[in-house]
């Protein structure tokens, strides 16, 4: 989701009781705080369909997900990933955690430069985060940096499987865009139709 400037300087604790009663919801970057912007159908597929699927693979044990509505604090920050999973934070507070283990953001042209320069910088501080993706609604390709890997960006694309080692789940990339409107899924389920003929 895009960004807009909201207001002048604030402090965490200001942020957090206006988070509270604010109709939208508002990221927080260094004292500045960002309202967020409405999101399109294709990042709302993509978002529901990383949920399903994590959620349906981590539903018996302690690690949980959620979906744009938990913020994550970094070191002066606090922002609202698209995905997250939580598996260690019992004692932590009801809005906001500290200790995500896999964070995933959908990105679009508005927000594909905070998303890979500002939040990567923000995220890979966290010692509990293990592997951040980043998921194209535009085109397909997704980009996930481990931090087994020095947080190295390896790429996927159709045809290609994921393995996300944080929540030792694989998933192939076309499940991950199921539904989504975009050229190459297009190009992708006529390619599949023309196999089946």
């Amino acid at each position: 989701m895009a960004l807009k400037h909201a207001h002048d300087f604030m402090s965490e604790a200001e942020y957090l009781q206006g988070e509270m009663l604010a109709e939208i919801r508002h990221e927080y970057i260094d004292g500045e705080v960002f309202a967020m912007a409405g999101a399109s159908r294709n990042h709302g597929l993509l978002v529901a369909n990383c949920v399903q699927v994590l959620s349906n693979h981590l539903q018996s044990g302690t690690c949980m997900t959620f979906s744009s509505d938990i913020k994550v604090k970094t070191e002066r920050c606090f922002f609202y990933p698209d995905v997250m999973v939580v598996c260690d934070d019992e004692e932590g507070d009801d809005y906001y955690t500290e200790k995500p283990r896999l964070i995933i953001e959908v990105m679009s042209k508005s927000t594909r430069r905070m998303d890979k320069t500002t939040k990567l910088a923000a995220y890979k501080t966290l010692p509990s985060l293990l592997e951040y993706v980043l998921i194209e609604q535009d085109h397909v390709e997704i980009e996930l940096f481990r931090r087994s890997q020095n947080w190295f960006a390896e790429h996927y694309f159709l045809g290609d499987e994921v393995e996300l080692e944080s929540v030792g789940l694989t998933v192939s990339v076309a499940d991950l865009y199921r539904r989504v409107d975009n050229e190459d899924m297009r190009d992708y389920l006529q390619h599949l139709q023309q196999q089946a003929h």
